[in-house]
């Protein structure tokens, strides 16, 4: 199973940036809920020519309540922190550029309470940050339906557009799955709201050890 889940791994285009959205067709990726270092937790993320094209590396010790996608030579491409806001449901994952923390957020990833109480089919809104860097607002906000832990979930823009889905992979299990991006969309950020999913929803969460 290793070999069909990152087959040029032993070789991976460390010079090649993420994938850009195509200008006729979706970009499809293979995520791998699994961290290639030793003692690792993250994810390992694949184009459709088995070429490595982002990971997340987190360290059994390491208790920051943040994340970093990077790309494949392990340059920071966008953050995701944790916000704990006081209340049931209320914690947001901000999205920011780089390793920029310091800088305004460019989305704030949230659980949509009405998905918590069992009714509803959105499960996560993507909302973006006014004053985020380079001084304007991020684009149009997202709505995600579904189920992230059957691994079948869409995320649809602010004019009910299918921006992005992820979808099972057959017969490889849960911890392998496609996340398919549409043309126009950044795949990195599509990235980055599957690392919040899995934060609110995964069982177990590969990051549990996040302080708050």
């Amino acid at each position: 199973m290793t070999a069909k889940v990152h087959p040029n791994v032993a070789v991976p285009h460390l010079g090649q940036p993420p994938p850009p959205a195509a200008d006729e067709e979706p970009v499809t990726l293979t995520v791998w809920r699994k961290s290639l270092l030793f003692n690792c937790r993250g994810f390992t993320v694949f184009d459709a020519s088995g070429n490595l094209v982002y990971r997340v590396d987190s360290y059994a010790s390491d208790s920051r309540a943040e994340v970093v996608l990077m790309d494949a030579a392990g340059r920071a491409v966008l953050t995701v922190r944790r916000r704990k806001v006081i209340g049931l449901g209320a914690d947001q994952w901000l999205v920011y550029p780089g390793e920029e923390t310091r800088l305004p957020p460019l989305y704030a990833v949230k659980r949509a309470a009405q998905y918590m109480r069992g009714g509803g089919k959105s499960m996560a809104h993507v909302a973006p940050c006014s004053g985020a860097a380079g001084g304007k607002q991020a684009g149009g906000g997202y709505e995600v339906e579904g189920s992230y832990l059957r691994r079948c979930c869409t995320v649809y823009d602010d004019r009910r557009r299918a921006v992005a889905e992820v979808r099972p992979k057959e017969a490889v299990g849960s911890d392998v799955f496609r996340l398919v991006v549409q043309p126009g969309t950044e795949v990195s950020l599509a990235m980055a709201v599957v690392l919040a999913l899995d934060q609110m929803f995964g069982k177990p969460s590969l990051l549990r050890s996040w302080s708050s």
